[in-house]
This record gives structure tokens, C-alpha cells and sequence, in this order.
């Protein structure tokens, strides 16, 4: 049977950050976007916060080939339930049902995201049941984007540029043009024209500065920048964190957020630690430009850290071209990665190319993502 087209899809994303599942509907033929539906988010319940966080300390300590923890399961499902009512809220707030939806596309919660290396396949794993998610909402649900990349030798991630690039034909803006988006890793996408794009992850975003604060006990993120704002920043931990073989690696290449420790930063204060982070964050960004052979136009700022005006003060300090953030050109930045899902997700439903050699590494561009039917 023929795939229908356009679609109205119902996006879902959790971030590493744990803060919020992020809703957004799209009408969209997985190739150029119709219209923009409503987008909104709802907290997650302490319960599954706590649950996940668990499922995270239990996936960084699984060895490779044997059984994954039982944890994953338990919150795989917890994290479906907590999708469904989010989404049950939203759709009834902004006068839709589940009935209206052609298509529902699940990220799911990273708990585990290992980068390939020379004789060793990556390993990518992001929790929810997609099949009960299929059940509560009565549509079609696609899901596991990035597995088939990384059976395939990719990296798996980033996966947002090809929205990224959707996203500014939408809004009729001209290449060459930078998307940075900064959630728990920060990712660039980098347009050069055409269909032509590139992206990689640049190193930590809001994820570390968040470990940090935890850790400190001084609340679950950096709000405002309040901390850093007062700090210093220790260059010769910043020199220490960059030495890291990561950024020597060429791109395409992607992170997880706790692939970088903090053990550098315990002799600092808590202020001077963040403000370290801060300094970190933009320095990697900029040796990610640093990196391209195109300077953009402008920088468009996405996520979390578009907030926090310690990151884009030093970002507007380092990059080689104007920092601008989403709402600048009418985009909802805290939006994108659900609308990315949604845009995705038709495309994966219609067979199309979701990955591509310069954004993650895969040898052609391909496909990818599961369906489930309720």
C-alpha cells in the first residue's frame, strides 16, 4: 500500500539533560516542511528521572556481548508511559487526538552512545517501548533511529542536520549557514549549498556543566549562567580538557555526554569550575569551525544553551561569523530536535535517507528507524 503523504506527525525527544519530554507536530512529506504545528514539553516525574539515571550508571558499566541490565526494560516502559500521558496532555491543550495523527516518530532516552573505533562498531542505545508507546496512542510509532547507521560503520549521530537543513529552506535563509545546537553534546551542522551538508559533534554542550552542578549539590544546572558568570576560567584545565583525542579525530564524529570527565575541575570552586566548562564548550565549538574549510553566514544557537548567556557570550567571542539565536529567525529553539524526530520519522516511514557520509560517517547515504503498529 502506498505511504501516504504529507503527514501529520507527532514528534517526541528526551534529552540527556533528563529535564522534559519535548512534543512538536509537523505536516511535513519528509521533504519540505508544510506547515508547524504546536510544540510543547512536560517534566519528567522524579520516578522516571530517577529510574533512567540508574539505567545510565548501569549501561556505562555493560560489557559488550553480554545481557543487557534488566533496568533497561523497566524503564523503557516507564519511559513510554511518560511519553503517552505527556502527549495526551498536549494533543487535548491544543485541540487535537491521537486519532489525528498519521504518524508518531520516538527518539527515546540515550543512555549509552559509543563512538566506533578501528576493528570496533559503536554501540548506541536509547530507551522506550515503542510498542507500547503504539498501543497507548493507537498510530504507528517509528523509532531506534540510529541503529541501522551504526551497524553500517557510522556513528550513529548527529542525526538533526538534515532538519537543520529543512528548517532553513523553510525559512528561505541562504548558505552558507551554521546550525549549532547545544544540549547535553553540542552538535554543528554546517550548510554549504545545495542539498550539501556536513555535521558532527563538537564536544560537550550543557552536559558536564550539568554533571557538575549536581555533583557540587548546587542544583541540577547552571541557571542563567549564574555560576560561571562569577568564575574564572583555569586556561590550563581548559589546554588539559582539549588535550583529549577527540578533537584531534577527523569528523564525522560523535559523543556521549560522559565521555569527559570531570576529575580536572575538583580543585576549582564551584564558580571558577563553570566558568571553566563555559570556556570549554566554546573552545571546542570553535576548533570545530576551525575544522570546515567554509565560514557560515551566521550561526544559529538551538537547545538548552542558547539560555545560558555565559555560552553565548563566549561563543560570540570565539566564532567567525554573527551568533544568533533560533527565535531570531521564528524558530522555536527548544522545539527543534522534536520537530527533527517528526521530519525523520516520515522519512524513515518512506524509505529516505535520514544519515549521510558527512554527518555521520556512513559509507552511503541511508535510511533507517523501525516501525511498530498498535
Amino acid at each position: 500500500m502506498a505511504v501516504k503523504v504529507p503527514m501529520l506527525v507527532l514528534g517526541f525527544m528526551t534529552g540527556t539533560s533528563l529535564d522534559a519530554v519535548d512534543m512538536a507536530v509537523l505536516d511535513t512529506d519528509g521533504e519540505k516542511i508544510l506547515t508547524f504545528g504546536p510544540a510543547g514539553e512536560r517534566r519528567l516525574s522524579d520516578a522516571t528521572r530517577d529510574v533512567v539515571l540508574e539505567a545510565t550508571q548501569q549501561a556505562l558499566k555493560w560489557p559488550r556481548g553480554e545481557p543487557e541490565p534488566p533496568i533497561f526494560r523497566h524503564a523503557a516502559e516507564m519511559i513510554a508511559e511518560e511519553h503517552h500521558a505527556a502527549a495526551e496532555a498536549f494533543l487535548q491543550e491544543n485541540g487535537l487526538s491521537f486519532p489525528d495523527l498519521d504518524l508518531v516518530g520516538m527518539h527515546g532516552q540515550t543512555v549509552l552512545h559509543e563512538r566506533p573505533k578501528p576493528g570496533v562498531p559503536g554501540r548506541t542505545v536509547q530507551l522506550g517501548d515503542a510498542a507500547l508507546l503504539a498501543r497507548l496512542c493507537g498510530r504507528p510509532v517509528v523509532y531506534d533511529f540510529r541503529s541501522a547507521d551504526v551497524a553500517a560503520g557510522g556513528e550513529g549521530a548527529p542525526l538533526a542536520p538534515a532538519y537543520h537543513l529543512a528548517r532553513a529552506k523553510a525559512s528561505g535563509l541562504a548558505p552558507p549557514l551554521a546550525v549549532l545546537n547545544i544540549g547535553g553534546v553540542a552538535n554543528l551542522t554546517l550548510w554549504t549549498g545545495g542539498d550539501d551538508i556536513v555535521g558532527f559533534d563538537t564536544g560537550p554542550g550543557n552536559g558536564m556543566l550539568d554533571l557538575l552542578v549536581q555533583a557540587r549539590g548546587a542544583g541540577r544546572y547552571d541557571a542563567g549562567g549564574k555560576y560561571a558568570s562569577v568564575g574564572r576560567a583555569d586556561e590550563g584545565v581548559v589546554r588539559a580538557l582539549l588535550a583529549h583525542p577527540y578533537f584531534t579525530a577527523r569528523a564525522p564524529k560523535s559523543l556521549d555526554r560522559h565521555d569527559f570527565s570531570l576529575e580536572p575541575l575538583e580543585a576549582l570552586q564551584l564558580e571558577d569550575a563553570a566558568a571553566t566548562l563555559v570556556a570549554f564548550t566554546a573552545e571546542a565549538v570553535k576548533r570545530g569551525f576551525e575544522s570546515l574549510r567554509t565560514d557560515p553566514r551566521e550561526v544559529i544557537v538551538t537547545g538548552g544553551g542558547r539560555r545560558n548567556p555565559e555560552i553565548m557570550k563566549a561563543l560570540a567571542e570565539r566564532l567567525p561569523a554573527p551568533v544568533r539565536v533560533a527565535e531570531d529567525h521564528g524558530w522555536r529553539g527548544d522545539a527543534i530536535e522534536a520537530e527533527a524526530i517528526a521530519f525523520l520519522a516520515v522519512r524513515a516511514h518512506r524509505g529516505l535517507p535520514i544519515s549521510f557520509p558527512k554527518t555521520t560517517g556512513v559509507p552511503a547515504p541511508m535510511t533507517g528507524g523501525r516501525v511498530v503498529r498498535p
